[in-house]
């Protein structure tokens, strides 16, 4: 029998996509699934959408009240039977061939711990609306691990994790809506492989109700980058490690701290 996924969605008031979203996982070429839909405390729906599927791989948790998506997320990792964890969120369209094609590399590619693919950017309408430059440009794990010292460069919902290596760690809750990018750091940090599929299985969802979207189109994004690495960096000094890894996530973050002030210093004056 093939390798079982377990496919984390966590949703919270996505009635307008969900359905095509479940339907573009059960279109997969990859057919050895459980689906984990996790509802949020929907107010709307959602729930009844997502429970008028009929199919054994699909299973519904949900929560009464609104926990966030950090909480949902590690819920999703402690009952997960799969070998591989792969993400998906409750807007976005996964290709038919991304399941299989992630599963086949993790498969023949044992040092890679985590691999992402290439996203598409679509619109409220199902339209593409463009690419991620840095997404295209980051696909080998040199290029992946010298990136993230600046950035975060794969999106998170493309991601499929061996089981084995998330369960080492949890979402951080002090790093709400950069909870990935704090991932992706301790995973490299301790020698864990990052690649991409140099290919476009997802479409990626764009719109105005995006949570995470709405909170950094309101912060300095020099200053959200600059943080979560000043968060990461006590993690792991409390956890007694600083590497060259960790020299680096300082260097750039003190960049990153000027760059912020910067950009505050033009709003101010309007330059």
């Amino acid at each position: 029998m093939s390798t079982l996924v377990s496919i984390i969605l966590p949703v919270y008031n996505c009635e307008k996509y969900i359905r095509k979203t479940i339907d573009s996982v059960f279109n997969q070429t990859y057919s050895n699934f459980e689906l984990l839909v996790i509802d949020d405390g929907s107010t709307d729906t959602t729930l009844k959408i997502v429970q008028s599927f009929i199919d054994n791989r699909i299973q519904v948790i949900q929560f009464e009240k609104n926990k966030g998506l950090i909480e949902v997320l590690n819920h999703g990792i402690k009952i997960a039977k799969g070998k591989y964890i792969a993400r998906l969120d409750g807007d976005d369209i996964c290709l038919p061939k991304r399941i299989e094609k992630q599963v086949d590399w993790l498969e023949k590619n044992q040092k890679s711990g985590v691999v992402a693919t290439q996203i598409i950017f679509i619109n409220e309408d199902d339209e593409t609306i463009g690419n991620w430059q840095l997404d295209m440009q980051t696909n080998t794990a040199k290029e992946i691990r010298k990136a993230m010292l600046w950035e975060c460069c794969i999106a998170h919902p493309s991601v499929m994790i061996r089981a084995e290596i998330i369960r080492q760690y949890q979402y951080s809750s002090l790093q709400k809506h950069t909870e990935d990018f704090d991932l992706w750091l301790q995973i490299l940090s301790d020698g864990y492989c990052i690649e991409k599929i140099p290919e476009q299985l997802l479409q990626y969802r764009v719109h105005t109700q995006s949570v995470t979207g709405s909170f950094h189109r309101k912060k300095n994004p020099f200053f959200t980058v600059a943080n979560t690495k000043r968060k990461f960096l006590i993690h792991q000094i409390q956890k007694k490690k600083f590497t060259s890894f960790e020299l680096a996530i300082v260097c750039t973050m003190i960049h990153d701290m000027l760059m912020g002030i910067g950009k505050e210093i033009k709003k101010i004056f309007k330059l």
